[in-house]
C-alpha cells in the first residue's frame, strides 16, 4: 500500500497577483483561512496557482512562503510538471529541496507524448528526486490522457503514490481503482466528481471550490468519510450551480474573481487569461452569496 498523503480536501489554491508580481501577504492571509477552515492539504503552483505565467523564481518563492507559513500544519504540494522532462526534473528537485510534502505532476502538453513516453516521463522524473508524486490527468488542457493500463505500471514505481484524475470519465476512474487498488491512490480533480470518486474508493479531491468555500468541500468528504452519505450527497448536488460558475469561463477566471468579491486582494489573471465577463460576474456574485 502507497503512502497517503493526505485524505480529504486538498485546495488547488490561487495565486494572488500585485502589479509587481506576487501579493505574499495575501497569499500568507489565504492559507491562514484555508488551514482554519479545515482543510488537509495544499497545492499550489498548479493550473489553478497560474504556473504557466509564473516564472521559476515565483514559484520558487510561493514554495517557500507556502511551507513557511503553514510550518508543518498542512502537506504543502507543488506543481512542478512540464512537457520538458528535463525542466520537470529540475523544478521537482528544487521543490524537494525547499522542503515540500509532494509533488504534483501534469502530463506533458502541447508536444504530448505516446503512452510509452507517458511511462519514460514520469518514470525519469521520480527517479530524481524521493519525495511523493501525484500524477495530473487533464485532458482537455493538454491533448494527452493517461490511460488506465499506463496508471497500472506508473503505479508500480515507489515514489508515484497517487493520481489526480480529472478526464471526468468516472468509467475510467473506475477501472484505474479496479487496476491499481491500494497502490495508486485517488482525488478527485473535479469538484462535480468529488463523491462519485469516493464512492469508488478515492481519498480526497484537489478542488478550485475549496478556494472559496473550503468548509464546504471538507464537509462533503468528511460526511462520506464518516458514513453520513446523504449529507455528502445534498452538500455535493447544492454545490453544482456554483461549481458550474466557476468553470463557465476557463480556470482560474471565474475563481480570482469570486475571491475578489469575498475581499481577498488577488488581482487579475495574466494574460493571456483576462477578467471574467460583466455579465460572469453578475451570475457568480449572485450564487456566491448563496448559503449551502
Amino acid at each position: 500500500m502507497k503512502d497517503i498523503l493526505f485524505t480529504g480536501c486538498g485546495t488547488a489554491i490561487a495565486t494572488p497577483f500585485s502589479n509587481d508580481g506576487i501579493n505574499f501577504e495575501e497569499l500568507k492571509k489565504f492559507i491562514e483561512f484555508q488551514i482554519s477552515n479545515g482543510v488537509n492539504a495544499l497545492i499550489v503552483c498548479g493550473t489553478t496557482g497560474e504556473s504557466a505565467t509564473m516564472t521559476m523564481q515565483e514559484k520558487i518563492d510561493v514554495i517557500k512562503c507556502s511551507i513557511q507559513t503553514s510550518n508543518g500544519r498542512v502537506p504543502i504540494i507543488a506543481g512542478t510538471g512540464s512537457n520538458n522532462t528535463k525542466q520537470a526534473i529540475e523544478m521537482s528537485k528544487i521543490a524537494e529541496d525547499l522542503g515540500v510534502d509532494g509533488l504534483l505532476i501534469v502530463t506533458p502538453y502541447y508536444n504530448k507524448t505516446t503512452q510509452e513516453g507517458l511511462i519514460s516521463h514520469y518514470l525519469e522524473i521520480a527517479k530524481n528526486v524521493n519525495i511523493p508524486i501525484i500524477l495530473y490527468n487533464v485532458p482537455s488542457r493538454t491533448g494527452v490522457n493517461i490511460l488506465p493500463k499506463t496508471c497500472k505500471e506508473l503505479s508500480k514505481i515507489d515514489n508515484i503514490v497517487a493520481i489526480k484524475e480529472a478526464s471526468g470519465d468516472l468509467s475510467q476512474i473506475a477501472e484505474i481503482a479496479h487496476l491499481c487498488g491500494d497502490n495508486l491512490n485517488l482525488y478527485s480533480g473535479n469538484d462535480d466528481q468529488i463523491l462519485p470518486v469516493l464512492s469508488l474508493g478515492g481519498k480526497g479531491v484537489i478542488s478550485v471550490l475549496s478556494n472559496i468555500k473550503p468548509k464546504l468541500v471538507c464537509d462533503i468528504v468528511n460526511n462520506f468519510m464518516n458514513g453520513n452519505i446523504e449529507n455528502s450527497i445534498s452538500l455535493q448536488l447544492k454545490s453544482i450551480p456554483l461549481i458550474k460558475l466557476l468553470f463557465s469561463e476557463v480556470n482560474p477566471i471565474p475563481v480570482k474573481a469570486a475571491l475578489n468579491m469575498l475581499d481577498f486582494k488577488f488581482g487579475s489573471p495574466r494574460l493571456p487569461l483576462v477578467e471574467m465577463s460583466s455579465k460572469g460576474k453578475q451570475f457568480l456574485k449572485k450564487e456566491l452569496f448563496i448559503d449551502i
